[in-house]
């Protein structure tokens, strides 16, 4: 690490600072965030302005308002596009807000493929935002590369949107794959790389245009920020990408970009430990007798497990499982954890649970929802970092107390 900055007119902070040659915990800890130039502090700090003086008309020290720039906000584009390999990085007020700026790059009489089951409030956005200003959406099983090339339509396909680990059926799409056939169409592959994160999978290697994240989840990891991110190293989307966040306005608050900004610093620890508690707690599931399937990536009977093998480091945080009985005793179920949270949302340090087809998944319509696999009475786990007992004998107690 070098020294103060001696220009104080120098833009800060940089945005190539530690990209490439680092590895991922460096990454995460330093990528964008060099000594604040002028005293040296650690941290970045809160940059709470909304304007900044400019020294003559037409000359600025960097930034001039802060929905178009902002010092703690290029700190964390900078350190996300850096985790994802990526040379630009967007971000925004919520996952969702980062969705629709990736959309609004489109125009009426496109046509976008999508994941299946994706993550219901996509879902929403597409069904009810986009799809009535004229763009058109096909959802198909991406799990069948031959289903999604057959879905194309030659010079109208602009978009395949993956979702891979699928919400909240864990389905795995292979990257490659979809990436080939986008640029085949001419259009963009962009995935939503919520659940897997930048530490255990890298779709811009594997060839995709962008990836989009809700920074809520495992990327501020501790359920006290709301953001959401679009990174990619293609120019001209990301041009796009900075026209559009300007334009339309859905920037994330500075102290959001700082609470973010620290959860990145710890994000590899925690997903290392995440995923041990899930693949335990996987296993556990497999083997009881109350539970008609598991689901998730890292077992081998899982039918995408060999994707995910190969295309990803990390199987992630995300179980779902199958209750014997009805929704009434899984709703029981849910409500009888007492370290498991009944909540929506994911990828905090604390353990969450809920029921999809109530919950996160509701405005998708329910004959849409049975006709992809999500069950009444489906459960979701967001496997937190807490002792692994505490966390199997929990579920083990629910089990007892759903009777």
């Amino acid at each position: 690490m070098s020294g103060l900055d001696d220009d104080p007119t120098a833009p800060w902070p940089p945005r190539d600072h530690l990209l490439p040659d680092h590895g991922f915990g460096t990454r995460a800890i330093h990528a964008g965030q060099p000594p604040e130039p002028r005293t040296g502090a650690v941290m970045v700090p809160i940059y709470q302005t909304s304007t900044y003086v400019q020294p003559a008309v037409g000359e600025h020290l960097g930034y001039e308002y802060s929905r178009t720039g902002n010092p703690t906000r290029t700190a964390l584009e900078t350190c996300i596009a850096a985790l994802e390999g990526a040379t630009h990085g967007a971000c925004f007020g919520s996952g969702s807000a980062a969705t629709a700026t990736l959309l609004h790059s489109l125009k009426p009489g496109d046509h976008v493929i999508s994941s299946d089951d994706v993550y219901g409030g996509t879902y929403r956005q597409f069904t009810t935002v986009f799809a009535p200003m004229g763009i058109e959406f096909t959802f198909v099983d991406m799990t069948d590369v031959d289903a999604v090339a057959a879905a194309v339509r030659p010079g109208v396909t602009k978009l395949l949107w993956v979702e891979t680990p699928t919400n909240p059926l864990l389905k795995i799409v292979d990257i490659a794959a979809m990436a080939t056939i986008a640029r085949d169409a001419g259009a963009m592959c962009a995935v939503d790389n919520t659940f897997a994160t930048p530490y255990f999978q890298q779709p811009l290697a594997l060839g995709a245009t962008a990836v989009v994240h809700s920074t809520t989840k495992y990327i501020g990891g501790h359920s006290d920020v709301v953001g959401g991110a679009v990174v990619t190293s293609d120019d001209a989307l990301a041009a796009e990408l900075f026209r559009l966040q300007n334009s339309i306005g859905a920037t994330p608050g500075i102290q959001d970009c700082f609470l973010q900004l620290r959860g990145l610093k710890t994000l590899h620890v925690r997903m290392r430990a995440h995923q041990e508690n899930a693949q335990a707690l996987a296993a556990f599931l497999s083997e009881h007798a109350e539970v008609d399937a598991v689901i998730y990536p890292g077992l081998a009977s899982h039918p995408g497990h060999a994707v995910a093998s190969r295309q990803m480091s990390g199987y992630g945080g995300m179980v779902s499982f199958e209750l014997k009985g009805d929704l009434a005793r899984a709703e029981r179920f849910v409500a009888a954890t007492k370290v498991f949270s009944l909540a929506e949302s994911l990828g905090g340090v604390e353990s969450l649970i809920e029921l999809p087809a109530a919950m996160t998944h509701a405005s998708v319509p329910p004959d849409v929802r049975q006709s992809i696999g999500i069950a009444d009475g489906l459960i979701r786990l967001s496997v937190g970092i807490e002792d692994l007992d505490d966390l199997r004998d929990d579920l083990a107690q629910a089990f007892d107390a759903s009777r």
